[in-house]
């Protein structure tokens, strides 16, 4: 109670106002001319493939600028947790996962398309090492909640982010900022350069290094994991010969290590209690940690035929990762360190993909307006799995053991899809949308021995392809009830594509292969601006229920995963935010978020927690098994209350210099962070951290010098838990993925 109260007085109470805090959104996806904001609410965006100012877009949507990310460090999609109620990224060694309205795709199983899409100026990523530069030098990111089928398409079940990168501007200009993290220990530092290189030519080059270490000391190593190292450039090219013709290119490269993991082990009883150190040497696999290289290409265009607009969307991207896993071995209870490592693995990745997609725009402020189009798209893609055993009391005898794995895919696919706009008067439009996606996959897993005198998991192999087609419609009425305010309601439909078990072994045909997952949206809003745009409310609320769910939970028994279909779960509640323009010196703005997600049917469950305390589950009994169902239980990594509050003011010290104080306060009430909702191990209590940046400045932003505070209360949060058990490692425990703890930085920039 005391945490849901903090977080009402916070502003997430103000759940009754949907919408964003200031952004300014000066670039179009397709990289048309830039629109400027008239007033503080008019951000421009491109959700629906067009420019439009937000509070004209009929979708429960927040969206943030470059320039707030760039003032917290914003390095990933973990920074818009903070300013996107109902969205929720969860933490692990394998993949980061997003959630939004409590649905997403579990990290377990590496080869799951996600049901929260990422887009990278327009290309779709669906893999999160897909992406590792997009998070810097930035417009805005546009987040999406509820199915985007009809226009975004590519598996927008639950919703979609849109990252749009900055570009060349018409005049010279540069920036060059540094930071050093005291706690972090290291250094960050990014730049710019951009402008005409001719009178049809413009460039932008960005960079961007990071070297700090991390916040969790490793007393095995005396190191602090987990360290990052970090180079990110990204190249753009716009090319505009005539006023009907312009074509932008855009590069991107990023390499990425992190030396160490983010694991700390804790009792399975007396809730989560995570310290910042860890015991964990080395394994045969190697060092702890990840290794990514990626590359992004994309080639945008656009020729105007007469009125109308034909645009080209064109991508490619590629990345080679590993990921070597530890697992803490500090015994919880003052047991002291053991020296093995119990349980080991390693995933070595290999991805690429081509994408194109072409859409022709129909003339805005006609009686009917439309987008159509077609996409495509293939990719392929490689993982090994590397799982490795060193068991010193193993009924009494030492046992070493090493299990490989290999999965190959290839997928295709694609589809066409239309939206219509029918303008029935100034004040009241109808519009409808439909997409049509087809599928096709192929894939193949195999594992095996290396060494040991007995396998402590099954050796198997299977072999599966799929081809499926998925319709996905919506249907929008939007009406303006007065000048600047207006009201929507919609229904609309997603889906995301079925697939194959990826890294689970004893993966056999008859369990390679899941269906897909189908999503059915009912949202109603209103958007207003008020006051000459000083004030703007909004609200919405939504229903929207899963089919198929695709699901892979965490077996403790057998250290195994349980990959497949959930049969239905649905989430309903309340979006909203209030922004406030007080004085052209102070704005204030909050957003929250009411969410109520539970399992409809689920039958064939693992058992939870609960369900083995009371005896109504037996996790070692299949025939319990499969007569156990969690109709009527929540959905883990949901909570039911986030939200947050930003608040800016800005004071002239002289008529030189300014001084700006932005402060963050966002949080959320408890949630399960395991897969088997343990009330002991597994429950993050509800939060608020506070994040603050005070910077001095001249007056025309020439040169500022900032220091910014993130987590300043020092909120010591899990991202996911599980319970790691004997006899796969010597001491039952919990395995914690701490978040970041407080780090304070300073910062200097300058501009040319």
């Amino acid at each position: 109670m005391k945490v849901r109260t903090q977080i009402l007085a916070s502003g997430a109470a103000l759940i009754a106002m949907t919408g964003t805090a200031p952004a300014i959104a000066q670039e179009a996806e397709d990289q048309a001319p830039a629109a400027r904001s008239a007033t503080n609410a008019e951000i421009v965006v491109t959700a629906q493939k067009r420019e439009q100012n937000l509070q004209d877009v009929p979708i429960s949507m927040e969206v943030m600028s470059g320039e707030k990310l760039s003032d917290f460090n914003a390095s990933d999609i973990k920074s818009v947790m903070n300013y996107a109620p109902n969205v929720f990224v969860q933490s692990t060694a394998g993949n980061d996962v997003i959630y939004i309205r409590g649905f997403g795709s579990p990290p377990a199983n590496f080869a799951f398309d996600q049901s929260v899409s990422l887009y990278v100026d327009g290309v779709y990523a669906g893999r999160s090492r897909q992406a590792q530069a997009p998070f810097f030098d930035l417009e805005r990111v546009e987040v999406l909640r509820g199915p985007q089928g009809a226009l975004f398409g590519k598996n927008t079940a639950a919703g979609a982010v849109s990252v749009v990168s900055a570009g060349p501007t018409a005049t010279p200009e540069g920036a060059f900022t540094a930071l050093y993290n005291f706690d972090h220990e290291g250094i960050d530092i990014s730049g710019h350069v951009s402008g005409p290189i001719s009178d049809t030519l413009g460039a932008r080059l960005a960079y961007k290094l990071v070297k700090q270490d991390g916040y969790i000391r490793n007393l095995a190593t005396g190191h602090d994991d987990p360290e990052i190292k970090q180079q990110l450039a990204r190249l753009t090219l716009r090319w505009e010969p005539s006023n009907d013709f312009d074509y932008t290119v855009k590069a991107e490269y990023a390499n990425r290590d992190v030396v160490g993991g983010i694991t700390v082990s804790n009792p399975l009883t007396g809730g989560q209690h995570p310290g910042e150190t860890r015991y964990l040497e080395q394994s045969p696999l190697g060092q702890e940690g990840t290794a990514t290289e990626s590359v992004m290409l994309s080639g945008v265009g656009n020729v105007a035929l007469g009125d109308y607009t034909l645009t080209s969307v064109t991508g490619y991207s590629w990345f080679d990762a590993n990921i070597i896993n530890g697992f803490d071995q500090t015994i919880p209870g003052g047991g002291g360190a053991v020296t093995n490592n119990s349980v080991y693995n390693s995933y070595p990745e290999r991805f690429d993909q081509f994408s194109q997609e072409l859409r022709i725009l129909s003339p805005v402020g006609e009686t009917f307006e439309f987008i159509a189009g077609v996409y495509y798209d293939r990719s392929t893609y490689r993982l090994d799995m590397q799982q490795g055993f060193d068991i010193k009391n193993l009924f009494g005898n030492p046992y070493l053991g090493r299990i490989d794995s290999r999965f190959n895919q290839k997928a295709e696919s694609w589809s066409v899809f239309g939206q219509g706009t029918l303008n029935v008067t100034d004040a009241f439009r109808a519009i409808g949308s439909l997409r049509y996606t087809h599928t096709k996959k192929k894939a193949d897993f195999a594992s095996r021995l290396i060494y040991g005198p007995f396998a402590l998991r099954p050796i198997s192999s299977a072999d599966g392809s799929l081809s499926e087609g998925n319709v996905d419609p919506s249907v929008t009425l939007q009406y303006d009830v007065a000048p600047r305010v207006m009201v929507y309601a919609t229904w609309g439909r997603g889906s995301k594509s079925g697939g194959f078990v990826s890294n689970t072994l004893g993966t056999t045909n008859a369990t390679f292969a899941f269906e897909p997952e189908k999503s059915e949206n009912f949202e109603a809003g209103i958007k207003s601006t008020l006051f000459d745009g000083k004030l703007v409310a909004n609200l919405s609320a939504y229903h929207t229920q899963f089919k198929d769910l695709q699901v892979s939970v965490y077996r403790p028994q057998t250290s195994s995963y349980l990959t497949g279909n959930a049969a239905s779960a649905t989430s309903k509640g309340l979006e909203g935010s209030l922004a406030l323009y007080l004085s052209p010196n102070f704005d204030i703005s909050a957003s929250g978020a009411y969410s109520d997600i539970k399992y409809d049917d689920y039958p064939g469950a693992a058992c939870l927690a609960t369900q083995v305390a009371d005896g109504s589950c037996d996790p070692n009994d299949p025939t319990s098994i499969a007569n156990n169902n969690l109709a009527g239980y929540p959905l883990a990594y949901s909570s039911k209350f986030t939200g947050n509050v930003t608040a800016h003011a800005r004071f002239d010290l002289s008529s030189d210099l300014k001084l700006d104080i932005t402060g963050i306060a966002a949080g959320r009430s408890k949630y399960f962070n395991s897969d088997n909702q343990s009330p002991d191990f597994g429950v993050q209590r509800g939060y608020v951290k506070f994040d603050l940046r005070v910077q001095v400045a001249d007056q025309d932003d020439r040169w500022h010098l900032a220091l910014v505070g993130k987590n300043l209360t020092n909120e010591k949060t899990v991202g996911s838990a599980f319970n790691l058990p004997w006899p796969i490692t010597e001491v039952s425990r919990a395995i914690l993925y701490l978040e970041p703890t407080r780090n304070i930085a300073l910062e200097a920039g300058f501009k040319f």
